[in-house]
């Protein structure tokens, strides 16, 4: 039977980057990509991505003070550095290379993320992505939680070579699941490939998928190439995808069943209707997201 892959509908080179707070030197893929937008990757609704950048010694971490949120999730990804969360729920944690930070903001709760304090005294190589992935509409005012995935919890399968794996932070990948509990399907994958590594892929075609190339370039589909720092966006039309990596590379893989559902959002909340956005601000400035110190 002849192999149906996904189509690529673009590769994007990353776009110019921005800062958040004084930490986070991020490029946004989407929804700022008028070609994806707000629901072109539901149910991720934000990436940003935080591409190599050599951060240097400060006494003081850089990072992002107290904010809100209410109706999605935060994943923090790292690949190079360390970051310390903290909320507003009770919940505290530090990721370095390789681990995951899932926050749950659910029906509300104030966070700050800064470098992690050790780190920052020494500085080094610092790249990490965060995802919003949103919630549906009967999971909005879940109560918020926090899971700290770290990398030897994940679930691996090696690929033909021996030397090449697929790391499971949420979702499966041939009949292995990642740690991260989700609230609607979604898959979330590292694929760490030696030079000619090659792995296959399969999704439901009506899911939303895409691959950013964290390190190195990859060969798509037998046909065209990615390099490093760029996001390839698939169609709907196929269920299979290839990879071979032209060199050594670590990708970042999504695929997700979308959530169709009205999408309202304003600043650090993502509802479903206006009047939720202005609930979400009323209980934020009434104090009903809880306290968190800056």
């Amino acid at each position: 039977m002849e192999t149906k892959y996904k189509s690529i509908e673009a590769i994007f080179p990353p776009p110019p980057f921005h800062m958040v707070g004084d930490g986070f030197r991020v490029h946004n893929f989407f929804p700022s990509l008028p070609q994806i937008g707000l629901k072109g990757m539901s149910p991720f609704f934000l990436m940003d991505y935080g591409s190599k950048w050599a951060v240097p010694p400060s006494d003081t971490p850089r990072g992002v003070g107290v904010h809100p949120h209410r109706g999605f999730e935060t994943v923090t990804i790292a690949y190079h550095g360390k970051v310390a969360h903290h909320d507003s729920a009770g919940n505290s944690g530090v990721i370095g290379e390789g681990d995951v930070q899932w926050m749950t903001a659910g029906a509300g709760v104030l966070h700050k993320e800064f470098h992690e304090k050790e780190y920052s005294k020494i500085g080094g190589v610092f790249q990490m992505v965060q995802l919003w992935v949103n919630l549906p509409a009967k999971n909005k005012m879940t109560p918020a939680k926090y899971q700290s995935i770290e990398n030897k919890d994940m679930a691996r399968f090696l690929l033909d070579d021996g030397k090449s794996y697929i790391e499971i932070i949420a979702g499966e990948y041939k009949g292995l699941k990642g740690p991260a509990f989700t609230f609607s399907p979604v898959n979330m994958f590292n694929a760490k490939m030696i030079k000619a590594g090659k792995a296959d892929l399969r999704f439901d075609k009506n899911y939303n998928t895409c691959i950013l190339v964290i390190e190195g370039e990859i060969k798509i589909n037998d046909s065209k190439t990615a390099p490093e720092n760029y996001l390839i966006l698939f169609g709907h039309d196929g269920d299979e995808i290839s990879i071979e990596a032209v060199k050594d590379s670590v990708v970042l893989i999504l695929s997700g069943e979308p959530i169709n559902e009205p999408i309202a959002s304003h600043g650090p909340f993502v509802m479903n209707t206006q009047d939720e956005i202005k609930m979400a601000y009323e209980d934020f400035y009434n104090g009903k997201f809880g306290y968190l110190e800056d």
